[in-house]
């Protein structure tokens, strides 16, 4: 057997430097009984510059495994009851049904649905189901900074950091270039509030409180200084702000008009096959 082996990888390796995957003819490289391993059902193992000897481990490697696997599967399908052969099958044939009839749908979908969704139909639906968008958590808007203690003009970054004024975010962005460790104001997006408690260090206690008395924060220890600019809040069991339940009500509507679209395929072929005549109720 050992000598077969090394024939075996004697003529792998000639095939691999020499390019013969594309060939008519196949290359067996193992047996398992009845079963053959072929050269190019093989993945691509020796790379450029791997050494002779690595190149024998790596490919002794696979046809083992390959080996074992092959091995296995036929002491299992030789020795399994009856009883389990039928019930295989049986998972086999709903496995394969299921897997075409997605491949099916899916095709269907990406030729036949509608998969544009307007600005009008996501603010509409988000009008017609606010109770389905109240807030579980507190949100914000918000600026936050992190900068060194050594920082100079220190005083006037706070002072910028607390205006709205687009002047003023462009010094202070010039500033933050220059001196902060973090400079993020999440895409103008809502964010929660446990965003900022990690930003921060630390856990806020009643958020609730700490938002309506503040729009600036500031906090520092022996290595940083912390700024928060609050532009804006929503307290939980509020009303979710459209944009920041947008992409949900998107996937919502999306997957809407997915089942619809399914159960109308559905129904179209069942209706065609009893009009044809191809489907009966005996």
């Amino acid at each position: 057997m050992n000598r077969t082996v090394v024939i075996v990888f004697a003529v792998f390796l000639l095939a691999a430097c020499n390019n013969y995957k594309n060939s008519a003819k196949r290359i067996p490289v193992a047996e398992v009984g009845k079963v053959i391993l072929y050269y190019d059902e093989m993945p691509q193992l020796i790379q450029n510059g791997t050494n002779k000897s690595d190149s024998i481990a790596l490919i002794q490697n696979y046809i083992n495994k390959w080996a074992k696997r092959e091995l296995l599967l036929q002491k299992a399908e030789n020795n399994l009851s009856p009883e389990l052969r039928i019930e295989i099958s049986k998972q086999l044939e709903e496995t394969r049904t299921n897997l075409v009839i997605y491949q099916y749908q899916r095709q269907m979908m990406l030729e036949r649905m509608d998969t544009v969704i307007s600005e009008a139909e996501l603010e509409n639906y988000y009008s017609k189901n606010e109770n389905s968008f109240i807030l579980h958590s507190n949100i914000v808007k918000a600026l936050f900074i992190k900068l060194p203690v050594e920082t100079p003009d220190l005083d006037k970054i706070k002072i910028l950091a607390r205006s709205n004024d687009q002047t003023d975010m462009q010094q202070l962005e010039s500033y933050c270039y220059q001196f902060a460790e973090k400079f993020d104001d999440f895409n103008e997006k809502w964010v929660s509030m446990d965003r900022l408690s990690v930003e921060l260090q630390e856990d806020i206690e009643n958020e609730e409180s700490f938002l309506k008395r503040n729009t600036f924060f500031e906090k520092d220890d022996t290595n940083s200084v912390y700024l928060v600019s609050i532009r804006d809040y929503r307290l939980r069991y509020s009303l979710a702000p459209f944009e920041f339940v947008r992409d949900d009500i998107k996937r919502i509507i999306w997957n809407t008009r997915r089942l619809e679209f399914i159960q109308a395929l559905e129904n179209g072929i069942y209706n065609e096959a009893l009009k044809e005549n191809s489907f009966k109720i005996y």
